[in-house]
């Protein structure tokens, strides 16, 4: 039986998206009918899971219209939720394709200010929940008031509990998570340098600096995400190394979201590690093949999977 995983989104949106047939300046643009889908590091998670084949609790703020928006298309997706009401509006984003050139123009939001009375009741919410989940994602952007502490203590109160904790941001939050530790980690060559003080990292370099920071206690699993060259798998003992497969990129909306979620529906289903990166690769680029703000298809990562397995 598959382990039980919890998605924590803090700053969730309704994303909106439409095309048009070329983008100018000063001129009125007819756009199509726009498409609403759930948005929010966390939440993509859990969407992704379900596409293959595995539960989740989504757990995220939600605010006024939108947030009323996102849990029913949540819902429309059977997707498991648990809201926390918050005063502010969940913000949403705009993501806009010109046909004529088939680039994308996204737009995001910042949502609006949590006040530190909220911080105190999204705690004390997210400690009144009967259930212990095996796995915890946190994943995306802080909302404006959430200090990189509250993560801190978000972490450390599951970790006590018992729960593995993977987290997926970026900035002063990211080093405040790996102060406390956690399991797993995707940050990018840039991330990676800038958590051990560096500017940059030559690719030599990328190995010993994520076994630096296994070796501090801050993660246990780290993968760097390479883009187009694929990505790396760090463990105190292990490095496994695998590329991304040729695709036609339509969008990279939710991409790194995917490749999460392919990463732990392995570590719920007890993989190994080279399958865990094998997935996260495959789901990350099956959703670079899909239109607008579009997760993957599951035939499409199957087929990726089978393929990077074969190189």
């Amino acid at each position: 039986m598959a382990k039980s995983i919890l998605t924590i989104t803090l700053n969730p949106s309704v994303d909106k998206s439409s095309s048009v047939q070329h983008i100018v300046p000063e001129k009125k643009l007819r756009c199509e009918q726009p498409i609403y889908q759930p948005g929010g590091g966390g939440i993509n998670v859990s969407r992704a899971l379900k596409r293959l084949g595995l539960a989740s609790t989504a757990l995220f703020t939600s605010g006024g219209k939108t947030g009323s928006l996102l849990e029913g298309l949540l819902k429309l997706e059977d997707i498991a939720v648990d809201p926390i009401r918050v005063n502010g509006e969940t913000r949403e984003n705009f993501i806009v394709v010109d046909r004529s050139t088939n680039q994308q123009y996204r737009f995001g939001f910042p949502g609006e200010h949590v006040e530190s009375h909220e911080l105190e009741g999204i705690m004390a919410s997210i400690a009144e929940l009967k259930y212990i989940p095996d796995f915890v994602v946190i994943s995306g952007s802080m909302p404006a008031g959430v200090p990189p502490e509250f993560l801190r203590s978000l972490i450390h109160m599951y970790k006590t509990k018992g729960s593995k904790i993977i987290v997926d941001t970026s900035g002063d939050s990211l080093h405040v998570a790996l102060e406390e530790g956690v399991f797993l980690i995707k940050p990018n060559a840039g991330e990676l340098a800038a958590l051990v003080g560096k500017e940059e990292l030559g690719h030599s370099d990328l190995d010993m600096a994520a076994q630096q920071l296994i070796s501090e206690g801050k993660a246990t699993l780290i993968v760097v995400s390479l883009g187009a060259q694929g990505a790396i798998l760090y463990s105190e003992t292990e490095r496994i190394q695998l590329p991304s497969p040729l695709v036609k990129v339509r969008s990279t909306v939710g991409a790194g979201d995917s490749m999460v979620a392919g990463m732990v529906s392995v570590l719920a289903r007890e993989g190994d590690l080279e399958q865990v990166l094998q997935m996260g690769i495959a789901c990350g680029s099956a959703t670079t093949m899909a239109e607008g703000t579009g997760l993957f298809a599951k035939k499409d990562v199957d087929r990726l999977f089978s393929e990077i397995g074969k190189r």
